[in-house]
């Protein structure tokens, strides 16, 4: 057994060589959790900072779930989650997508606009367009307004093959233009594919969520963060991680 003198010299030496006292518990901050979100994953995200999924469990699916999301910084945070419905016939990749087959076309699309046969949600800043009796979406590949909100209706489109938006007041009472063959149309691949409010059933190619959910989407969206919706299946050559 050591002494008083001689610890304390030990400890002199010790100090003197640089060297700690003796092993103590080493303290290291806890990791940080930083779990891994769905736009993360993804190829593209549209560059903005508001992003809306629609994901299906395959093509043939017409029931799904519609998530949107913020960014902040380098991570994206869920905002909302609801479900959703797609085409009677399921949906099918946007870019050879045949109109009329009641299919949904997956992508990653923007979204230029919102409108309703209600008032805007308060809050609301995207551009809003409400519906009158006027109002129309021309739908006919033999018009110059095809794919395009027109009011009236022009002579070169077809009313058979449009739809006068104030015929369907529960599912656009609001809804968001989906930019699907939006900004250069190529006649017959489809026109008038909106987010908006849940019918008796699935759509004819759109994305329909519950009434509250479609209010507060449309309040929530802002042209500053350059919204997108990316719809697609959870895997496969239209899974939504490949747009």
């Amino acid at each position: 057994m050591l002494t008083a003198a001689p610890l304390a010299l030990a400890s002199a030496a010790a100090m003197a060589l640089g060297l700690a006292p003796g092993p103590g518990p080493v303290h290291r901050p806890a990791p940080v959790y930083r779990p891994v979100t769905l736009p993360v994953t993804m190829a593209d995200t549209g560059g903005g900072t508001q992003l809306i999924t629609a994901t299906a469990g395959s093509l043939s699916a017409t029931t799904g779930t519609l998530s949107w999301w913020e960014r902040s910084g380098t991570g994206w945070r869920l905002v909302g989650t609801a479900a959703a419905r797609f085409g009677s016939h399921g949906l099918a990749d946007g870019t050879t997508r045949v109109q009329n087959t009641g299919t949904t076309p997956t992508g990653l699309y923007g979204l230029p606009f919102a409108f309703g046969n209600s008032a805007a949600p308060a809050g609301t800043t995207m551009p809003y367009r409400p519906v009158t009796s006027s109002a129309w979406w021309c739908e006919d590949v033999r018009s110059a307004s095809y794919n395009r909100w027109v009011s009236p209706l022009p002579g070169d489109c077809r009313a058979s093959e449009s739809e006068h938006l104030d015929q369907y007041p529960v599912q656009y009472a609001h809804a968001v233009v989906i930019g699907f063959n939006y900004g250069a149309p190529v006649k017959g691949r489809g026109a008038g594919i909106f987010l908006h409010v849940n019918g008796s059933g699935s759509t004819a190619g759109c994305v329909s969520v519950p009434a509250a959910a479609m209010t507060a989407i449309t309040a929530w969206l802002k042209p500053a963060a350059e919204p997108h919706i990316a719809i697609g299946t959870t895997g496969g050559t239209t899974a939504v991680t490949r747009y």
